[in-house]
């Protein structure tokens, strides 16, 4: 393998680390917890917009690396929320298509896809800068991550609040997925009201950033003693606040 691919290899792994864990848009950026806190009460929710907003990522990061030599700063931003509009706008038309009942659960938070901060985030800090391939990479796996904590979040709060999880997922994949539910709790579990609601969601969200914190907290320590003791310099010049050294 050449020295270039080894370099692209590199990088593809790089993006694809950045988007599910490094800068996850809702566990790192903070980014698009509208939508996330108000429709992921249950996993076939979360799932369905989730999947719209990976769609317009990766389709939005796709089109503005394609055009961004040939539009001039000034418009920059407002071709960029055109390009993510026209795509809602596709991808909302096929949701009224084939998925009519879930579209209607998720109402106004399909084309507030449009006012996502991580979309058009992702369109002006990487997909303007980058090539056409590495821009659909990024929009791809970082919608991927957004998505995945979509889910996670669900099925937590649909299990704690109904003692089910995988309800009403007909709704997604059609007949074939009737007889997806599993009652895990079983049914005289009365079920947690908090955890349907949104104060629900902010417990959740909290509790999952809390747990990444830690987990990246361990793997740094796990870094240091596999590193071993840091070599002390001796002799090196120490600098005082007053600006003299020593």
């Amino acid at each position: 393998m050449s020295e270039d691919a080894d370099k692209n290899l590199v990088s593809y792994q790089d993006i694809a680390e950045k988007g599910l864990w490094k800068n996850n848009p809702a566990l790192v950026q903070v980014l698009g917890l509208c939508p996330l806190l108000a429709v992921s009460a249950s996993v076939v929710n979360a799932l369905g917009l989730g999947l719209a907003t990976l769609m317009v990522l990766t389709a939005s990061n796709t089109a503005v690396s394609l055009i961004r030599n040939q539009i001039s700063d000034t418009i920059r931003l407002p071709a960029f929320v055109m390009i993510i509009a026209s795509l809602v706008s596709c991808i909302e038309l096929l949701m009224k298509a084939y998925t009519y009942e879930l579209y209607q659960i998720l109402g106004i938070f399909i084309p507030l896809i449009v006012t996502n901060c991580a979309v058009l985030g992702r369109a002006e800090s990487f997909a303007s800068k980058n090539k056409i391939l590495p821009s659909a990479v990024d929009g791809f796996m970082m919608g991927l991550g957004f998505t995945l904590v979509l889910v996670c979040v669900g099925a937590i709060r649909e299990l704690l609040g109904t003692g089910m999880i995988f309800n009403n997922m007909q709704l997604l994949f059609g007949d074939a997925a009737l007889n997806w539910k599993l009652n895990v709790l079983g049914a005289n579990y009365p079920g947690v009201i908090l955890a349907l609601l949104p104060p629900g969601a902010f417990i959740v969200v909290g509790f999952l950033m809390a747990g990444k914190n830690v987990i990246d907290s361990q793997l740094r320590k796990r870094a240091d003693a596999k590193a071993g003791p840091k070599e002390i310099v001796k002799g090196g010049k120490r600098v005082r606040t007053t600006g003299q050294i020593a």
